[in-house]
């Protein structure tokens, strides 16, 4: 029953530097700026600004104005900074250590950090953290802008997440991840009430045909990668449902995917669930900054002591808050 988790597949080669697509809805009184960091939450509307002022993002074929107001129809071509290797510096970065030795770490990933450096994040990443942490001993096998980096966890979400200090751990821990034999278990919180109350989820996942950073459940058989989760209810609320999930497969975005496929997309989720997450916060008052989307556990044999490892990260603060609020709507 353990697999790889949401958005965690071994690290897969560069996506592409450049992507377009075309407006679906007219966005009045909405900035080109607003708009595209709604379309990609984890670049902050400051990059996406200087992207439009260095004329890395066309409308109609012609450079984009931060100003300027999204039309249904209207064509937007991005054209993403590939990161430089030898940019990826050392920084002193708190991380959240759960456990260390001379082969590899365990972190609780804090929620607002992106894993390594990308489009639009060129510094500032757990990579960066790691390689003042560890003084440079990370394995090689993910090249220079990803040493030690095994599989991911997506911004805005947090919780556990391996690290290898050494190319051998690496392997250890990649082959597990092929075999899936690393126990993975998720909580989050959902819009809606769920039915069923456990369950499990199967729907092959594909990249989205016009929104290439977003993913699209499919049925199983068609275009794309198969993939399975299983659930169970934890606690209900008004509005929303506190779930715990296994992956028995590791596609990115799974959880988030497949629980906008069951029409219960991840509170706080702004890429698939911005209708849902609306009528959450209308009835509720509760306004969450990022999906509430925590890897509570994970679980592997040591690839060089042969030890079976277990460790669960807690809670962190805003998931808390999210629950206290709904505990105390549900109580009254």
């Amino acid at each position: 029953m353990s697999g790889m988790s949401d958005s965690e597949e071994l690290v897969p080669s560069e996506e592409q530097d450049s992507e377009a697509f075309t407006v679906g809805d007219s966005q009045p009184g909405t900035r080109l700026d607003q708009y595209l960091h709604q379309c990609y939450p984890t670049t902050s509307r400051g990059e996406i600004k200087r992207l439009l002022q260095e004329g890395c993002i066309l409308v109609n074929g012609k450079k984009g104005k931060a100003s300027l107001t999204p039309r249904l129809g209207d064509q937007i071509e991005i054209h993403w900074p590939a990161p430089k290797a030898t940019e990826v510096l050392p920084e002193a970065i708190p991380l959240d250590v759960i456990f260390e030795d001379e082969d590899l770490l365990v972190l609780n990933k804090q929620a607002e950090l992106v894993v390594h450096p990308g489009a639009g994040h060129g510094g500032g990443t757990i990579v960066n953290a790691l390689l003042h942490h560890c003084k440079g001993q990370l394995s090689g096998i993910g090249g220079v802008e990803r040493p030690g980096i095994v599989h991911r966890l997506d911004c805005g979400t947090s919780g556990c997440l391996v690290v290898a200090k050494n190319d051998i751990t690496h392997r250890g821990l990649q082959a597990q991840f092929a075999a899936r034999e690393i126990e993975k278990i998720y909580q989050c919180i959902v819009c809606g009430t769920v039915e069923p109350r456990d369950g499990e989820i199967r729907a092959s996942i594909a990249r989205h045909p016009s929104h290439r950073k977003s993913m699209v459940a499919v049925a199983c058989g068609k275009t794309g990668r198969s993939a399975w989760t299983s659930y169970r209810t934890v606690e209900r609320f008004l509005e929303s449902t506190f779930v715990e999930a296994v992956l028995h497969t590791g596609r990115t975005h799974q959880i988030r995917v497949h629980f906008q496929y069951l029409g219960f997309p991840l509170v706080g989720d702004a890429v698939y669930g911005k209708r849902h997450i609306a009528r959450f916060t209308e009835k509720t008052g509760f306004v969450a900054h990022r999906q509430m989307l925590h890897a509570r556990r994970l679980a592997f044999t040591h690839p060089q002591t042969n030890t079976w490892m277990e460790f669960d990260a807690p809670l962190p603060v805003d998931f808390l808050a999210c629950l206290s609020h709904l505990r105390s709507l549900t109580s009254s």
